[in-house]
């Protein structure tokens, strides 16, 4: 690991404690018994809490470690993905007729299910940007599920980010890591059927994406359900 990698994890570190919106355990860090109420430990067979006692300080200490570790990503690679989608408008801004291919050179919306490329202009953009934000500061509020297909989209473009910089920077995360926060943050997530051919989805990726008109485009911004959270720009 280089200099500029060590320099990298140690700013994610430091970011860590500003994501308030999950928990070190929502993001994969198993509790000890001894920092548990009464109460929550109720909640665990006794199997289980001695599997949770049994863990090496030295094991422990890289898990939390781990653990804060993806929350300085993911708020790290938050802002990254709303900054380069003003980039990816900057860019659609400036042309009179978008292609498949324009999209294709951009830094978030090549992420989107390609199908749709060609509906991808400025408009949308502005629209995925506004959702976009509002999941993001869900990272910091407390977090609550995506309110339409956009923001699912907008989550998985989070975690592209991510990976990215994982990537680079040679990041010590837990093998898993990607899977795991998807589940929490996309549980049931109906826009899996957008990637018929993303085999990290398994049988998600079978669905059409016709199902009962829930997954076509003109929807992605229309809320799950009555009250589900959606900024109002998005919806208009």
């Amino acid at each position: 690991m280089s200099a500029e990698d060590d320099d990298m994890t140690e700013e994610l570190l430091a970011d860590a404690g500003k994501l308030t919106g999950l928990s070190l355990e929502l993001l994969g860090l198993d509790p000890h018994p001894d920092d548990m109420t009464a109460e929550q430990r109720l909640q665990f067979d006794p199997e289980d809490l001695a599997e949770m006692a049994a863990v090496s300080p030295v094991d422990r200490q890289r898990a939390v470690r781990q653990a804060r570790l993806l929350a300085g990503l993911l708020w790290n690679s938050s802002s990254i993905l709303i900054d380069q989608l003003f980039r990816d408008l900057g860019a659609l801004s400036s042309l009179a007729v978008i292609t498949p291919a324009d999209i294709a050179g951009t830094s978030v919306l090549s992420s989107l299910p390609p199908q749709f490329a060609a509906s991808y202009d400025a408009k949308f953009t502005q629209k995925f940007i506004v959702v976009a934000a509002d999941v993001t500061a869900s990272l910091a509020r407390g977090w609550t599920a995506p309110g339409c297909l956009a923001g699912e989209l907008a989550v998985r473009c989070l975690l592209d980010q991510a990976e990215i910089t994982e990537d680079i920077y040679e990041l010590d995360l837990p093998e898993d890591w990607r899977a795991d926060v998807a589940e929490v943050l996309l549980e049931d997530a109906d826009s899996d059927a957008l990637y018929p051919d993303d085999e990290d989805d398994g049988a998600a990726g079978s669905g059409s994406t016709d199902d009962a008109g829930q997954l076509g485009f003109e929807r992605w911004f229309t809320p799950f359900a009555p009250g589900a959270a959606v900024p109002p720009y998005a919806c208009s």
